[in-house]
Formats: structure tokens, C-alpha cells, sequence
């Protein structure tokens, strides 16, 4: 029988998918790894292999963010709250994009998170930004405890903040802060997070 999304058992029945996709993930992605360091490989061979790679590492992504927002929804998520800088937290998200996609300067200040899922959030709304807004490049301007995000056009802010449910990792990610005590606003071109501060 199908749970419809409002029933209470519907966050729990997420999680058993995300948990019971991870199995076949690892293995196919287990397989493609090997292959790849096996070398001796033909360049189409090479090409396939690597496509297959990076599908099952985004595939595993898209889970993990099903399951952040499945505990959420369902009362179960535990972040591991920890003091962290803010500007260090923004520039390890900067680190993980890469090829110039955002620039970031700014001063921090120590707030209190779920370290890896505040880098997530935070690589997630930058490339919701780019990828809805058509940018190359993005603007992240830290100020102790907050973060804005430059430019967010107002055609694409209500996806950025996850209100419009067009981007599945920048919903999770909107979610995650708030659930952590951060708040996230969009407006005058801007995405702004407060972060909760860890003093």
C-alpha cells in the first residue's frame, strides 16, 4: 500500500531506500573505481568508466541529501554541532567547487555546526545559484556569523532558499542550517545565512 508524503511513516520509508540504495551504489561504484586503476584501458573504455564514476558519486550524493532531509522531517536528525570558523567553513565549500566558480572574502567568526554539513549547504546553494542564475562565478561574503551569497536573482532566490522545489540539494541544504538554528533569507539580489554562533 503507498504512503502518501503527509503520512508519519513516509520520512522512515526514505531512509529505508536510501539506506538499502547504498548496497548496489558501492558496488557499481566499487567496480568502475577498480576498472580505472586497473589502467591498460581503451580511451572510449576510459571515458565510459569515468562517466559511470561520476554518476555514482553524484547518485550518492542525491541519497545522502534524501536522508538528511528524511531525518529531518522525520524528528531523527543529530547533527554533530562543533565549533567552527565561519570563513574556514565557507572556504572549504569554495575549495570543493573549484575552477574559479566562487570567490570568497570576508572575515569570520566561530559558529556552531555540523561541520561537513554546513560545507554541504553551502557548496549547494553557491551551485544552485550558478547552475538557475547562469553565472560563472559566484560572490560569498562572510561577516562573523554571516554568510551572503552574490548575486541571487529574484527569478532564482526562491530555489536557492529552497522554496521552490526545483533543486533537491539546495532544499536540503536551506533545511539542514534552520534545523541547526541558522536562518536563511533571500532579497536584494542576495541570499543572506546567519549562522548560530557558537559563544
Amino acid at each position: 500500500m503507498a504512503l502518501p508524503n503527509d503520512d508519519p511513516r513516509f520520512p522512515e520509508l526514505v531512509s529505508l531506500a536510501c539506506h538499502d540504495l547504498r548496497t548496489p551504489l558501492a558496488t557499481v561504484a566499487g567496480f568502475a573505481t577498480t576498472l580505472l586503476r586497473m589502467g591498460d584501458i581503451d580511451e572510449q573504455r576510459l571515458r565510459y568508466l569515468t562517466l559511470i564514476d561520476a554518476a555514482a558519486a553524484q547518485l550518492g550524493e542525491i541519497i545522502d541529501d534524501l536522508g538528511v532531509a528524511a531525518r529531518i522531517e522525520g524528528g531523527r536528525f543529530e547533527p554533530a554541532g562543533e565549533p567552527v570558523d565561519s570563513l574556514a567553513l565557507v572556504t572549504m565549500a569554495a575549495g570543493q567547487l573549484g575552477n574559479g566558480s566562487v570567490r570568497v572574502s570576508g572575515s569570520g567568526a566561530a559558529v556552531r555546526l555540523d561541520r561537513d554539513l554546513g560545507v554541504r549547504a553551502v557548496r549547494s546553494m553557491v551551485t544552485a545559484a550558478r547552475r538557475h542564475g547562469g553565472l560563472d562565478t559566484v560572490d560569498v561574503t562572510v561577516d562573523g556569523t554571516g554568510v551572503e551569497l552574490s548575486p541571487v536573482t529574484a527569478e532564482t532566490a526562491a530555489i536557492v532558499r529552497g522554496d521552490d522545489l526545483r533543486d533537491l540539494a539546495a532544499a536540503v541544504a536551506s533545511r539542514s542550517l534552520e534545523a541547526q538554528g541558522a536562518t536563511v533569507t533571500a532579497g536584494d539580489g542576495a541570499l543572506r545565512i546567519a549562522l548560530p554562533s557558537a559563544g
